[in-house]
């Protein structure tokens, strides 16, 4: 076949010679006499090897493994087992055995790469000047809209609630500046990643921060800095200090609704569409309500947070747990102040919104204005301090109510303080004051007895020189 192999020696080359006893390191000495002529060479060569300094022989698969310190010999250098090498100088030693310290300590050698935490190296210059002793308390009060005082009281009732300790990783951000990230973030509205840069921070670590902050506010200090006033000695100074200031009796308080911008949800655009805000500036809006009770300092004593801004006064009201409070029974014997956009109840004293006003009703609603100014004033401030309520804030919807809660509580603990309010901050300011002209017309009233109450109060402030009017 013609794949079948030739027999052995037919037609090739004869196959080299056996290994002779006089080979020497596996070079073969033949008896051709062309390669007797390569011997002596070969022999020289061999015999300059022979003659090297003796080295001890490693095998063939540690030529790439590292010598521990004991096994270099005298020159530091290792010989590496060759066919070269001279058989007459005796049978090659094995290597020394490696000793079990030794073979134990690289055992338990850390590896050569360790695994290393990447962090992005940030500057928190901005926040390192105004945390200093030498910065100047009136620009630390215009940063922050506080004194450094009531700053360190704010984080000293934070503290416990708020601190982090360090890990491994890293050294946790200290309170003084948690609390900081949060009071600039209200304070300025400015988006995160420009407050992140201020502060060196990360901007999901200033959003957790911002919500921790606020969390904490609302659970600490709003139980101390935003109570309503349920004692009979409370009660009683709060009407004694607006019946001082107007002659009107029995006050508690003076309520107002305002409305917070906010980012068009996902869900329930309608709900959350504001008609009077579109139609005045033109332009498409959302927002969320606040409503509020203020007493005669200017802090708040009662808030209902989070409502869609589709609702009306009213409506907002009847939700809210002033509403609940006066359905328990809460609120005998004390009026609260509101605008004409609300109904005239048993515990809600309101202006008159009918045509052709008497001089008496007149006078009254003067005196109602000026007790709804104070509300008026106190969420003009609120939001002066607090920026964040003039911009449609990146705060989830769900989250809204806790930062807004948070603000009127600081915006309580600046009042109690005395801390005032830079008058640059406002200036161009618009509350959504709503006029009594612009007021539902004939609002229903709720209450006959209420609305014989009011007329009393009335005919009372014109006949008693309180009515305050230039043409009585």
């Amino acid at each position: 076949m013609p794949n079948r192999r030739r027999k052995r020696g037919a037609g090739e080359d004869p196959p080299p010679p056996p290994l002779d006893a006089s080979s020497i390191g596996g070079a073969v000495l033949a008896a051709d006499d062309d390669v007797k002529k390569l011997t002596f060479p070969i022999t020289t060569i061999l015999a300059s090897l022979a003659a090297a300094p003796r080295r001890r022989a490693l095998p063939f698969l540690e030529l790439n493994k590292g010598l521990l310190p004991d096994e270099a010999d005298d020159e530091g250098e290792a010989e590496v087992v060759s066919p070269l090498t001279d058989p007459a100088d005796g049978p090659t030693p094995p290597p020394p055995k490696r000793p079990r310290a030794a073979a134990d300590d690289a055992a338990s050698a850390p590896p050569p790469h360790q695994r290393r935490l990447w962090v992005k190296d940030r500057s928190s210059e901005w926040w390192e000047l105004r945390s200093s002793p030498a910065y100047p308390d009136a620009d630390f009060r215009r940063d922050f809209r506080m004194g450094r005082a009531t700053f360190a009281m704010v984080c000293d009732a934070l503290g416990a609630a708020v601190a982090k300790e360090d890990t491994a990783l890293r050294t946790a951000i200290p309170v003084p500046q948690r609390v900081a990230v949060c009071v600039w973030r209200l304070a300025t509205g400015e988006p995160l990643r420009l407050v992140s840069k201020r502060f060196g921070i990360g901007i999901s670590t200033c959003h957790k921060l911002v919500l921790e902050v606020c969390g904490a506010i609302r659970t600490i200090l709003m139980p101390r800095f935003l109570q309503w006033p349920t004692s009979p000695s409370s009660s009683a100074a709060v009407k004694a200090s607006f019946e001082a200031g107007s002659g009107v009796p029995d006050v508690l308080g003076a309520m107002y609704t305002t409305h917070v911008p906010i980012i068009a949800p996902k869900v329930s655009v309608s709900a959350y569409f504001n008609r009077r805000h579109t139609e005045r500036n033109q332009k498409t809006s959302y927002s969320i309500t606040l409503q509020g009770v203020v007493g005669p300092d200017g802090a708040f004593t009662d808030v209902c947070i989070g409502w869609p801004g589709s609702m009306s006064d009213d409506q907002v009201l009847d939700k809210s747990a002033l509403q609940q409070r006066a359905a328990a029974g809460m609120m005998a014997g004390a009026w609260i102040v509101g605008g004409g956009t609300y109904p005239l109840t048993d515990w809600l004293l309101v202006p008159y919104t009918h045509q052709n006003l008497t001089w008496t009703q007149h006078a009254f609603n003067e005196k109602v204005a000026d007790l709804r100014r104070l509300a008026v004033d106190a969420f003009r401030r609120l939001k002066g301090r607090w920026a964040c309520l003039q911009k449609r804030t990146e705060v989830k919807l769900q989250d809204l109510p806790v930062v807004l809660g948070a603000c009127c509580v600081l915006h309580n603990i600046c009042e109690a303080r005395g801390e005032p309010v830079a008058p640059d901050l406002l200036q161009d300011l618009q509350v959504d004051l709503v006029d009594d002209d612009e007021a539902v017309l004939d609002k229903p009233v709720r209450s006959e007895a209420a609305a014989k109450a009011r007329d009393k109060i009335a005919h009372n402030l014109l006949h008693r020189g309180h009515a305050g009017t230039a043409f009585f």
